[in-house]
């Protein structure tokens, strides 16, 4: 493996111990026992859930193919997934502010334990119906979870910027750290023992039971609107209108879709971005890479929310801007740098520019999810909270089908470059969001006495 990979692993693991080790007292906020305590606790189940989903990634389309299906059918699989969670996973998310937040994360469990299960099946309705329980797990596990923790924080009595702590942490160890240990562990029971492709399947569903019994005698319950009078359909009401009447809640949401529509597209495009003409790149070390990156951004997002200046408002319309410049590289280089035409060759260097600002881009991702997190902590009403983060995902499941279905039909190009749009409105939003926050309503001063000059 070329060397170029090893400096640029080694730079960042470098960049990201120093960050961490130079923290003084003014990055870090002083806090009580029983913070610390439940923080830990929450911390722990967060790093199994996402350890449970993590050890799958890598193996889930070369486990469909080596069933025996093309493209077209893994495709189909992997939309059915999306579609799940848009459709399901948004009435089974919604449920969780009224059934309670703690049930939805056993739900979470219990749904994703019976996903692995049926990979031990090559019959194809058994793994649809994997993948449909699969996205119900994926809605529940980026609505219920939080929900849970934002109402048993504030029910503790818990300063509210201690919030931003456990996001940073979460995301540090969950999608950081959690994730690269999690990649090379499959590697190893699937490839180096030799147990197969549906080892990492079996090893989430065991780590996902080890989970669901902290979550079962640890947590307590909590509920968003848990009255009688509220059905499901109540609570859609509800939530539909928190977000028809307030613009902030509107502006986040669509802040989240252009953001998470880009990253997932990423997700798909990164590999045939670096290895047009079936360059020899190491996918796995290039992926461990990419979640350094990602806990590189977290250390720098912990920093900033540490400090009351600057808000999260503002410093994540620069973040918007960098990551939508960055997915713009793939465009640019293929326009300034002459392509290579050699099959099978090492990293081009239109790759190794676009493997930098991919780095960059994982990074702004690091920095963006407990951003995103703060922000609906303050903005999205408790009673109501899961439902507005599940009708949040709709138009991103929307945009990711699209993209699957038609992920052949343009250039790589198109594709980035719609991306880097997508960004830019995002850091618009962002701005637009910002003036709302700070803005006072006029009446505010009616009984004050007139300036004079």
């Amino acid at each position: 493996m070329e060397i170029f990979y090893y400096m640029i692993f080694g730079v960042l693991s470098a960049v990201v111990v120093l960050l961490e080790l130079s923290k003084t007292s003014k990055d870090r906020t002083a806090t009580s026992s029983a913070f610390t305590s439940f923080k830990n606790n929450y911390l722990l189940v967060y790093a199994l859930m996402m350890a449970g989903d993590w050890l799958q990634g890598p193996y889930v389309y070369y486990l469909y193919s080596q069933y025996g299906f093309d493209k077209g059918d893994i495709g189909r699989l992997f939309i059915a997934g999306f579609g799940s969670s848009m459709l399901f996973g948004t009435i089974v998310g919604s449920l969780a502010d009224k059934q309670g937040r703690r049930r939805a994360c056993i739900t979470y469990c219990i749904s994703y334990i019976l996903s692995c299960i049926t990979k031990h099946s090559s019959e194809y309705k058994i793994l649809m119906l994997g993948r449909i329980l699969g996205g119900i797990a994926t809605s529940l596990l980026f609505s219920a979870f939080e929900s849970w923790l934002v109402a048993e924080h504030n029910k503790r009595g818990f300063d509210p910027q201690w919030l931003s702590l456990t996001f940073s942490k979460a995301i540090f160890l969950g999608n950081g750290l959690i994730a690269i240990v999690s990649g090379l562990f499959a590697n190893l029971i699937a490839d180096n023992l030799g147990f197969g492709p549906v080892a990492p399947f079996d090893a989430a569903a065991c780590v996902l039971a080890i989970g669901m019994a902290i979550i079962m005698f640890s947590w307590t319950e909590n509920y968003g609107d848990s009255s009688e009078s509220k059905d499901l359909f109540g609570q859609f009401r509800v939530a539909g209108k928190a977000i028809a009447s307030d613009e902030k809640i509107g502006l986040l949401g669509a802040i989240q879709s252009l953001f998470e529509g880009s990253m997932y597209t990423f997700v798909f495009l990164w590999t045939p971005a670096l290895s047009p003409n079936d360059e020899e790149i190491p996918h796995g070390f290039i992926f461990a890479t990419f979640m350094l990156s990602s806990m590189l951004g977290s250390s720098i997002a912990s920093r900033l929310m540490a400090h009351p200046k600057p808000k999260v408002e503002s410093y994540m319309q620069i973040v918007f801007v960098i990551s939508g410049f960055t997915l713009l590289l793939p465009v640019l280089t293929n326009i300034l740098v002459t392509p290579s035409t050699e099959k099978g060759s090492s990293i081009s260097i239109g790759g190794s520019i676009q493997l930098l600002g991919f780095c960059t881009f994982e990074a702004c991702v690091g920095i963006f999810w407990p951003s995103i997190m703060k922000m609906r902590s303050q903005y999205i009403p408790e009673e109501a909270r899961s439902t507005i983060m599940n009708f949040f995902r709709i138009p991103l499941n929307i945009f990711v089908c699209v993209v699957l279905y038609n992920v052949n039909a343009f250039p790589i190009t198109i594709m980035f470059g719609m991306c880097s749009i997508f960004l830019f409105m995002a850091s618009v939003l962002q701005r637009r969001l910002m003036v709302v926050a700070n803005w006072i309503p006029s009446d505010k001063f009616s009984d004050e006495e007139p300036l004079t000059a």
